[in-house]
């Protein structure tokens, strides 16, 4: 029976962490040490749970499960259609990647322009064209993504932060501040929110069939091994962007008591120029670049297969290029737009996903009633609170105080568990058995 050898895991281990970590996994994290302060460690540990734990949990649903497409099948057809496309779209051309390309020039280029070109949209147009030209080239050829990514790109990404930890601990730290308003009464759940911000766990959906292509490729086609190897890949890139995530929330609490800043690209800079100097500006814009390359890379593969087989009237480099476009379109909106919108986008999309990845870990003991019905009203409850907050300026917030949780901003944990248990025994009632959805 075929085996992968150590160095093939590891190397498929590399590729699914430097799939998984692009800009907001850089910026997110340090801004939450800058904002946390005294409380980083308590408010460090609601991050990973929704930026490591839940992501890698989704790869190895996806493993279980064989697909998204398999999973999502489990709620209903159409739910298979349309919650895949939200996802593809969010993580991909409408928000994730052109966040990437937009995030790199705001990290590389523009704090070496001249002011009156830092904020020109002409520059920011040329070095999208640059970046998304790359990009598309690099994922037109999707098979040789272990060696780009697991020799190559996650090494240097990796060595950059490492030599900046380094430095970090050589250098003395000056003491934290105290945590601003909602880490100093909320930091957990405050974290627990941080982590959505990252996108991953809408990512794992997408890269766990990525990751079972690259496994299967490797000649090992048995479902059982193939879940195995998955779950040491899940495992491996958890351990590596949980260390990460701690180096870059305890460079952000380093800089806390200096300032409280705006968001994270603006805390790495400080934290930089205070270990480096100037040329620590120049190591940031590397990072960030090799970063978002690889994240927008991954992508774009991603959404190019997904369509290409849901929409078979375009090959996949058809596919991808359009990807390409839409997200260099998107992404000349600007920043400060893209963050605006993503928000309350993933407020609605991620406690759907959640509630997924958990049934599909737990798919041979649940029946088709629990899926439906907790996926139901977890989107009826998440569509509610966007629409509170997006275009109801919060009025409706005192009356849904009611619901446990909801202050702390995680409220549909409770109407989804209430309703798993429902559906269950809506299930008992049909004698519906598991593997009649399987």
């Amino acid at each position: 029976m075929p085996k992968l050898s150590n160095q093939e895991l590891l190397m498929i281990i590399f590729m699914l962490f430097s799939m998984f970590f692009g800009a907001g996994n850089l910026i997110f994290p340090a801004f939450l040490g800058n904002s946390a302060g005294v409380e980083l460690w308590i408010s460090l540990l609601g991050f990973i749970i929704t930026a490591v734990g839940l992501p890698i949990l989704g790869v190895i649903a996806i493993g279980k499960a064989g697909s998204l497409h398999t999973l999502a099948t489990r709620v209903h057809p159409w739910f298979a259609i349309i919650f895949p496309v939200l996802i593809y779209l969010s993580i991909g051309p409408g928000l994730a990647i052109p966040r990437a390309g937009t995030v790199a020039y705001e990290m590389s280029i523009k704090p070496f322009l001249p002011e009156n070109l830092a904020d020109s949209v002409m520059m920011l147009f040329i070095y999208t064209v640059v970046f998304f030209a790359i990009v598309l080239w690099l994922s037109l050829s999707p098979s040789k993504l272990v060696d780009r990514f697991g020799k190559l790109l996650t090494p240097i990404l990796l060595v950059l932060i490492v030599i900046i930890f380094v430095k970090a601990i050589f250098t003395p730290v000056n003491p934290y501040a105290s945590a601003t308003e909602l880490y100093a009464t909320n930091g957990f759940f405050q974290g627990f929110l941080d982590g959505y911000l990252t996108m991953d766990a809408l990512a794992a959906l997408v890269y766990g069939i990525v990751v079972v292509n690259t496994i299967r490729a490797k000649g090992i086609k048995d479902n059982a091994s193939i879940s195995k190897y998955m779950l040491f890949a899940g495992l491996g890139a958890g351990i590596l962007l949980a260390v990460i995530y701690g180096i870059l929330t305890y460079l952000g609490a380093s800089v806390s008591s200096i300032e409280q800043l705006d968001n994270g690209a603006e805390v790495l800079t400080v934290v930089m120029n205070q270990l480096f100097g100037p040329t620590g500006i120049i190591l940031l814009g590397l990072l960030f670049t090799i970063a978002c390359l690889c994240v927008s890379i991954s992508l774009v593969i991603s959404c190019g297969e997904y369509f290409s087989k849901l929409l078979p009237i375009f090959t996949y480099k058809v596919w991808a290029a359009i990807t390409a476009l839409v997200s260099f379109s998107v992404a000349n909106l600007g920043l400060n737009q893209i963050l605006a919108i993503s928000v309350p986008i993933l407020g609605m999309i991620y406690p759907l996903a959640i509630v997924l990845i958990v049934l599909g870990l737990f798919n041979r003991y649940l029946n088709h009633s629990i899926y439906f019905s907790a996926i139901v009203f977890t989107a009826i409850f998440s569509i509610v609170e966007t629409i509170n907050v997006t275009f109801l300026d919060k009025s409706l917030s005192k009356t849904l105080t009611f619901i446990p949780l909801y202050d702390q901003g995680v409220g549909w944990v409770i109407p989804a568990i209430i309703w798993i248990v429902v559906g269950g025994v809506i299930g008992i009632g049909k004698n519906i058995k598991p593997e009649d959805i399987t």
